[in-house]
């Protein structure tokens, strides 16, 4: 698999991320490929929080979630997906589908062990991790789960706000993914807008940033949709952790109602957190939202 690298010094003087880069390139399946994640706390905390980012972010996008859940005392892992931050970036669109993200999640989990998982989601963190329980070894794994603006597709249509995303980025080979971000989230200074060009040098780190919202599953026959009406089954019927639920009311993607019926489908999830001025990318609203989870789960 033809896969480029970004250069470290893309990563140099991020803000409020000074996090040591952490790889792995042996993972089963994907050698040769090298992952980064960040792992932060102690490796003995009752509790470790894995913070999955979406598109096109990466996990700089969990820098104002970190420090409360550190300062709890816990572990956090927050990766970062193939193709994206500074894991590397296959070439070939065709290299990006459903299970070639998954997968990468249930080896990596596997290879740090990690358990008593706060499971923390959001976009197609939330669409890759929710279905994480499918698999027997990953229910023992998590006991907590703490969800933000995602969902859980099975082959239908994903609403109007989705349809046009989609139809924005198929014509959006070179996406300027620092624009995009400061759009939906004004809040972003110059800097922290530039941390998210830095993984993509040029066009050709990009395929991954091209490939997540053709690989939505909105038609029944697309790979991930067995997984996702599983996962469906299993949060409405099984689960019996607690929930910490978060959404931004400004995200034309997965709005309100879209985030109101994700919670009906979660067994015991309480009324929604909401940031009536945040939007998809509501984890730059993160630090209110990390304190109150903490709040609701006890620590």
């Amino acid at each position: 698999m033809d896969a480029l690298r970004t250069p470290d010094e893309r990563f140099a003087g991020l803000p409020d991320f000074r996090y040591a880069p952490r790889y792995v390139d042996d993972l089963r399946g994907y050698e040769g490929l090298r992952a980064h994640y960040v792992d932060e706390g102690p490796r003995d905390a009752k509790h470790m929080f894995l913070c999955l980012h979406g598109e096109p972010s990466w996990s700089f996008l969990y820098r104002k979630m970190i420090p409360p859940f550190l300062k709890s005392g816990a572990r956090v892992v927050a990766p970062d997906f193939f193709g994206f931050g500074r894991s590397d970036k296959p070439v070939n669109d065709a290299d990006y589908t459903f299970h070639f993200h998954r997968n990468h999640l249930l080896r990596l989990i596997e290879r740090l062990d990690l358990t008593n998982i706060t499971l923390v989601v959001q976009d197609w963190g939330g669409l890759l991790g929710l279905t994480l329980p499918v698999e027997p070894d990953m229910r023992r794994r998590i006991a907590r789960l703490l969800v933000m603006n995602t969902g859980m597709p099975i082959g239908e249509g994903a609403g109007p706000g989705f349809d046009n995303w989609r139809a924005f980025m198929a014509t959006r080979p070179d996406l300027m993914v620092g624009q995009l971000m400061k759009r939906g989230t004004p809040i972003l200074s110059d800097a922290e807008a530039a941390a998210y060009d830095a993984p993509f040098p040029d066009q050709r780190y990009k395929a991954g940033v091209r490939r997540f919202p053709q690989l939505v599953m909105t038609e029944p026959g697309m790979e991930g949709v067995a997984e996702s009406k599983a996962a469906r089954a299993f949060w409405k019927d099984d689960w019996n952790g607690p929930t910490f639920m978060a959404y931004g009311a400004a995200d034309p993607v997965f709005p309100p109602p879209l985030m109101e019926t994700l919670r009906a489908g979660i067994r015991g999830c309480p009324p929604a957190f909401v940031v009536a001025e945040g939007g998809h990318f509501v984890q730059e609203w993160g630090a209110p939202i990390a304190e109150a989870a903490l709040a609701a789960f006890g620590g």
